[in-house]
């Protein structure tokens, strides 16, 4: 007998609460996202994840918890090594990471794999460093199509992006570079989560706009998930945002794009006044792409009160047998030095209308706690190799 109908599990995408214990091997000392965001604003506005016992699990600033939050909540610990968004959402969905994906934010990428995409391709690398998707654009735009180049970029992401302006470099030869780039970052020494065409069009600088035929070429999950349990038992398992992406589409059965973190709150709620019976598995960026990356606290801390507000709309649109979780997949301290994500513990806030009460569970010491709870609901047997266990016995 399934406990919830429906389970909608949102990743508010960074919001780290606090550094773990081993945060100092990865470079993060003293990093906390929320806590710092608390801080600097001294308060927010977000009454619904105070309600569900935000505050409760991590105060700051002006702001403290409540006497008797709705929710249930804990904080957890990540168990794979990593801190990037691959790596914390496998984990959430039962696979450990054992070896890290790359970042080149420092150095660019080596002068080998440079080389050698330049001959496959048959182009020119120009850029090869850590860079705005929009300003490399306009820095070296009109370099590209006088001279065919190509412009090749990163972050503080595990990731290689490839610029093409679609009237001068073709579309599917974009994507044909980028094929050959996925091809040669297989290899471990050069292993990166994801390759990204990032096609644009204009002829000069202050024209430049890059289109939506943006494509994704990632790694494919290490071994099969929960979601691949639930689609394989005939259940929903709806993406929205990042989540197509980040799985590589394995284990869904149907996928949103989202435009915004807003736009992907307004989509889940859509999704809620639907009939499904399954998993809706939502990813909101803005807070790590805009806000963390970037170091904005006060724009990080405006994009929680943005989320709050259509987390009150959620709330009321939920059925009595629905379950929903909040999580985050990593910190990105936007007070800390670089740009890079921070090592942290991650909040885990459920709620729904039929649980007996909220109050503080036990703290975790994996993500995979979720994946492990839903298949539990579903009585579905998790995948070989997976880590996790459930407590859905805490949610009810």
């Amino acid at each position: 007998m399934k406990e919830y109908k429906r389970i909608f599990v949102i990743v508010m995408d960074s919001l780290g609460i606090g550094a773990m214990p081993d945060s100092e091997k990865f470079g993060d000392i003293g990093v906390d996202t929320f806590g710092h965001i608390l801080e600097r604003m001294r308060t927010l506005d977000i009454p619904n994840l105070r309600k569900l016992g935000m505050l409760n699990l991590h105060s700051g600033g002006d702001m403290t918890g409540i006497k008797q939050p709705v929710g249930r909540y804990c904080k957890m610990a990540e168990c794979s090594n990593g801190k990037d968004t691959m790596t914390g959402h496998w984990e959430m969905m039962g696979l450990r990471t054992e070896k890290p994906f790359r970042t080149f934010t420092e150095t660019g990428f080596p002068l080998e794999l440079i080389k050698e995409l330049e001959e496959r391709c048959g182009k020119r690398v120009i850029g090869n460093k850590s860079a705005s998707g929009t300003a490399i654009i306009e820095e070296l735009g009109e370099e590209e199509i006088a001279t065919g180049a190509m412009i090749v970029y990163t972050s503080a992401d595990s990731v290689m992006q490839i610029c093409g302006n679609e009237e001068t470099f073709d579309l599917e030869n974009l994507y044909r570079c980028c094929e050959i780039a996925r091809e040669l970052t297989m290899k471990e020494e050069w292993r990166v989560g994801r390759v990204i065409a990032r096609p644009y069009v204009g002829k000069k600088k202050g024209e430049f706009k890059r289109t939506s035929n943006r494509r994704d070429y990632a790694l494919k999950p290490s071994g099969a998930t929960t979601l691949n349990a639930l689609a394989d038992a005939g259940y929903d398992v709806i993406g929205i945002g990042k989540i197509h992406d980040i799985f590589c589409g394995e284990g869904i059965t149907e996928s949103l794009h989202s435009t915004s973190s807003v736009n992907g709150m307004e989509q889940t709620i859509d999704i809620c006044k639907k009939d499904f019976e399954g998993l809706c598995f939502v990813n909101l960026v803005d807070f790590d792409a805009l806000w963390g990356h970037r170091r904005n606290p006060e724009g990080y801390g405006r994009e929680i009160e943005k989320m709050d507000q259509n987390l009150g709309v959620l709330l009321d649109t939920m059925r009595e047998d629905d379950l929903l979780i909040i999580t985050a997949d990593h910190g990105n301290d936007p007070t800390y030095t670089g740009t890079d994500h921070t090592r942290e513990y991650v909040p885990l806030l459920a709620y729904s209308k039929k649980m007996k009460e909220g109050g503080k569970m036990p703290d975790t010491d994996t993500f995979a706690v979720i994946g492990a709870t839903i298949a539990d609901n579903f009585d579905i047997r998790m995948p070989e190799g997976t880590v996790g266990y459930s407590i859905l016995e805490e949610l009810k």
